[in-house]
């Protein structure tokens, strides 16, 4: 199969907003695909190389050499170069992965090139998400979407499930098992601005919903097989080796065996949660940590040799709390009265919580796209900020200004202070847009980033801080994404760096 073949399909995807076009046209290029190009196929299609860590960085994309004029790569030796360069270490091995990746660019159309560098960059922008992926396998293969959807649950990989869709049909999907541990594919939330929609959109009939925490740690999935523990996180990797006193806690537990699905999260003196980064650094780190993690689970997907994930929410919960102590349970009301699950909401953010999850009581555990059954609902923080500089943007974005550089107001040197980088949000014409007005404000219009005169205010949209060393002002924003272009403001009237440093005083009082 050739490259060009995807990045046809992709660029096709990309051109349309119709979800059956989408999936009509990824489930084409998944038939094309030969047996053993079947998974490479996937994950392009996907977003994403099969190579979790290539070594590759933006400086590799920012000068091309010149396209092929006709398509010759083959999708099997791509992945292979690809998977080549992610083995490179030592002395001379970044000139060598970035050599080699060149002469790869220069055998692909143009076309491949702007695939290639946004499978490398991670911004293949075609509405493609797992979910559409998945429909296609099923189509691709004239299956059930619900049986596709739970082998991948279970596999815990999409690329792997279309492989055994086409090439083995429903026998091979269902060869697929919950399996001690084997990670499951998580069940995911879907958002709600307020508590009160959240109910209605989890239980339009009124009922009674669990209204859970909703913690701002790791996402973590347990698994006990007598005394092994293995750890996942919310992305499959094993991180059994680096939490060893979740593995203590989990190996604790009275029963046999158990697939256990929660949080890991650090506390401190007070009971208040510390900061995610800090919790995110100790469940990264292999040596000796500055925190001790705890764990907090919410749902139970097998408990000694029984399968619970086609059971409601309501008897898997109940097999929960008949296996874990209350001091490892997420806290949760069950109710049907908006009044009673706000004001819940409200205690769980005082407590330094980032919010609640409004879970739906007859829903059995499903992974793939977020839907109705649980439905998380957080506060969203926005600052109006100023552009400092942009980078010019790659793969679809080549030849757009995409990635803006945010920065505070400093009422005491009347400059500003970056907070961090966002390409979130940005539609083609707002893309459009901005590339036309900051090249308008360019003091100084380098190869890769493009510095701007402070003047054009921008709202955006971010779920926290976090601290940075990184940046001046101490602070960076997390998750950020564009709302949209202040044009009724001045940089006079952005937010100032007091109030940013204000905002995370309020979200961590104690530090």
């Amino acid at each position: 199969m050739l490259l060009s073949d995807l990045a046809t399909t992709s660029e096709t995807v990309g051109a349309t907003r119709s979800r059956l076009k989408k999936v009509a046209a990824l489930a084409e290029a998944l038939r094309l695909a030969d047996p053993d190009e079947v998974e490479i196929a996937a994950s392009y299609l996907g977003g994403s190389l099969r190579q979790r860590r290539t070594g590759l960085g933006y400086a590799s994309l920012a000068r091309l050499p010149e396209p092929a004029t006709q398509p010759t790569l083959v999708l099997a030796e791509v992945d292979e170069l690809f998977e080549h360069l992610s083995t490179l270490s030592g002395p001379g091995s970044a000139t060598q992965r970035t050599a080699e990746f060149a002469a790869l660019m220069s055998r692909a159309t143009e076309p491949e090139q702007r695939y290639l560098a946004a499978l490398v960059a991670g911004e293949v922008r075609q509405g493609a998400l797992d979910g559409l992926l998945l429909d296609a396998v099923a189509a691709a293969s004239d299956l059930p979407a619900a049986a596709v959807r739970r082998a991948s649950m279970l596999a815990g990989s999409t690329p792997a499930i279309a492989r055994a869709a086409l090439t083995g049909g429903l026998p091979a999907l269902a060869a697929f098992n919950l399996t001690l541990g084997v990670g499951v594919r998580p069940m995911l939330a879907s958002s709600s601005p307020t508590v009160a929609e959240a109910l209605l959109k989890a239980a339009p009939d009124g009922s009674p919903v669990a209204v859970e925490a909703k913690l701002d740690g790791i996402r973590l999935q347990a698994h006990k097989d007598g005394d092994t523990v293995r750890l996942f996180t919310r992305s499959l990797d094993d991180v059994t080796g680096r939490l060893p006193e979740i593995v203590d806690a989990v190996r604790s537990l009275r029963v046999t065996s158990a697939i256990l699905d929660g949080e890991a999260l650090a506390l401190d003196a007070s009971g208040r949660p510390h900061a995610f980064q800090d919790t995110a650094s100790s469940s990264a780190s292999k040596g000796t940590r500055p925190l001790a993690l705890t764990p907090w689970f919410f749902d139970a997907l097998a408990i000694d040799g029984r399968s619970l994930i086609d059971l409601p929410l309501s008897g898997r919960y109940s097999a929960l709390v008949a296996a874990v102590p209350p001091a490892f349970l997420v806290e949760r009301l069950v109710t049907s009265d908006a009044a009673a699950a706000d004001a819940f909401a409200r205690s769980i953010l005082a407590q330094g919580h980032e919010g609640v999850v409004v879970k739906n009581l007859a829903a059995p555990y499903a992974a793939g796209r977020r839907g109705s059954e649980w439905v998380k609902v957080k506060p969203v923080h926005t600052l109006d900020l100023v552009v400092l500089a942009v980078e010019w943007g790659s793969g679809r974005r080549r030849g757009k200004l995409s990635n803006i550089h945010l920065g505070a107001r400093d009422p005491h040197t009347g400059g500003f202070v970056m907070l961090g980088k966002t390409f979130k949000g940005m539609t083609d014409e707002m893309l459009a847009w901005q590339t036309e007005r900051f090249l308008e404000l360019a003091t100084d219009k380098g190869d890769w980033v493009v510095k701007v005169r402070p003047e054009q205010v921008v709202e955006i949209a971010f779920d926290g801080l976090q601290r940075s060393t990184r940046y001046p002002g101490g602070f960076a924003l997390r998750f950020a994404r564009v709302v949209r272009y202040r044009h009724d403001k001045q940089a006079a009237d952005a937010d100032t760096i007091d109030t940013v440093r204000a905002l995370a005083s309020r979200a961590q009082p104690d530090e």
